[in-house]
């Protein structure tokens, strides 16, 4: 079809043939990216149909379909079966979270781990520099964890229900570097991997760096749906999934044992690799009462289990426990020593003198009480908008209806004095008409503060 018979037609995307070169699918990939990152493709865009594009360029369906692929390893576009390719939520901003520097504003926004127990940490560090066996924390042996850290984690995840043994286990540096090496060791650019529709922003930008495809699987209150997860697994072809079963950041669902149960079946069935990040199992394993087990016991081979220290016990001990088979350990074991060649000795024998001397169970009863005194007060503001998600959580997941620019709500909020993260950064490929905001409860210096936040906040909202 000539170009000229697309002059009056509309169509969501134009590029200019004109400005093509050699190879063609490399030039439209680039002009695609170059329109969604300056802003000329909106989010949720639905993109032309790669045939009808095809017309419009009068070049091959290929070249478009590559252009297309190109762009959605590199998390610019998604697509979803039956319906179209659409611009990604996220595709023309950074979405990490950090503690970026705020003034004149309670932070809401990113998710501390209520640092008020750090003076407990501080004391055990002196007793830690006062061994006299400190020299020998200092150099390059053990670079997968000395045997006795190694224990000491055994030990702490006990209590979560794992179960292994040394060779099965190494010590990283916090949980996000244990995803990085995750995703190093066991996927490829262009994988795919299954997460909830509403998953962890930071992980987002991770599989965006690597070029790995997330593919958004609705849910309930009770976790991911399996006949979505069934569903897409027959239409696509999936290598992974990442799951927070405990809590679920930003959501707050903890999936049910049952739930587990029916999602692992499908897991199994598509030999799909789970990364179970379990950071939030303190708040969970034995405390909530129909809590059974982590998912890596349903799927032991086919897992990859990360244990968390960062909200637990102390966020600035970048300290977590990664877990795995038999069938993954070479891999994983490789790119710990490409990716950190070992992780701090030090930091781990301060996270293992915690353990065992017992500071860490009182530091987790008191953020467990300060959890429960922070989501009682969250209740007195937002009680009738929220009632479901884990009554510890150290964030909240509230419902603010259908309409909002997620840059444009954050930014009118930090001008109200309180900073939180909008929905839109927590997609992981797929648009809702529902929109949330994640309230962080543990990052303000009092509950004072926080009262002052909220009700900066609710004032906004009404």
């Amino acid at each position: 079809m000539p170009v000229n018979s697309f002059d009056n037609y509309p169509m969501s995307w134009k590029p200019e043939k004109k400005v093509l070169k050699r190879p063609f699918y490399e030039s439209i990939a680039a002009l695609l990216e170059q329109d969604i990152i300056n802003g000329y493709l909106a989010p949720g865009t639905k993109l032309p149909p790669q045939r009808e594009l095809a017309d419009f360029l009068d070049l091959n369906f290929t070249t478009i379909t590559r252009a297309y692929k190109v762009c959605e390893k590199k998390g610019l576009i998604y697509a979803v079966t039956g319906k179209g390719t659409f611009v990604a939520p996220n595709a023309a901003r950074s979405i990490t979270i950090s503690t970026d520097k705020i003034t004149n504003c309670i932070d809401l926004g990113f998710v501390a781990s209520f640092e008020q127990s750090n003076g407990i940490v501080a004391e055990v560090i002196q007793e830690v520099t006062r061994k006299k066996y400190v020299e020998q924390l200092l150099n390059y042996n053990d670079p997968t964890g000395i045997p006795h850290h190694k224990t000491a984690g055994l030990n702490w995840m006990k209590s979560f229900g794992i179960q292994t043994d040394q060779e099965h286990i190494s010590i990283v540096s916090g949980a996000q570097n244990a995803l990085a090496i995750t995703l190093t060791a066991l996927f490829e650019p262009g994988n795919r991997i299954a997460t909830d529709l509403y998953t962890y922003s930071n992980f987002i930008e991770l599989a965006k760096m690597l070029h790995i495809q997330l593919v958004p699987i609705p849910g309930d209150e009770f976790g991911m749906l399996p006949d979505e997860l069934e569903k897409q697994c027959m239409q696509l072809n999936i290598q992974g999934i990442f799951l927070m079963p405990s809590c679920s950041n930003p959501t707050t669902i903890m999936m049910s044992d049952i739930r587990k149960r029916e999602v692992a079946t499908v897991i199994r069935k598509h030999r799909l690799i789970l990364i179970e990040d379990d950071i939030h199992a303190f708040l969970t394993a034995g405390i909530i009462s129909n809590y059974e087990q982590p998912m890596f016991n349903l799927l032991p081979e086919q897992s990859i289990y990360i244990c968390g220290t960062s909200k637990s016990i102390c966020s600035g001990l970048r300290v977590a426990y990664i877990v795995y088979g038999e069938a993954f350990r070479e891999k994983i074991l490789q790119a710990i020593f490409n990716i950190n060649v070992k992780t701090s000795s030090l930091d781990a024998e301060i996270i293992t003198e915690l353990i065992l001397s017992g500071k860490a169970h009182e530091i987790v009863s008191q953020k467990q009480q300060l959890a429960q005194d922070t989501n009682d007060i969250y209740a007195e503001y937002f009680f009738e908008r929220d009632l479901m998600g884990h009554p510890l959580s150290f964030y909240r997941w509230l419902s603010i209806g259908e309409s909002s620019d997620g840059v444009l709500l954050e930014s009118e909020l930090q001008k109200h004095g309180v900073r939180v993260f909008h929905s839109d950064r927590f997609l992981s490929g797929s648009t809702t008409p529902n929109k949330y905001l994640r309230i962080a409860l543990s990052s303000t210096n009092s509950l004072d503060e926080l009262k002052i936040g909220l009700e900066r906040l609710k004032k906004y909202l009404i």
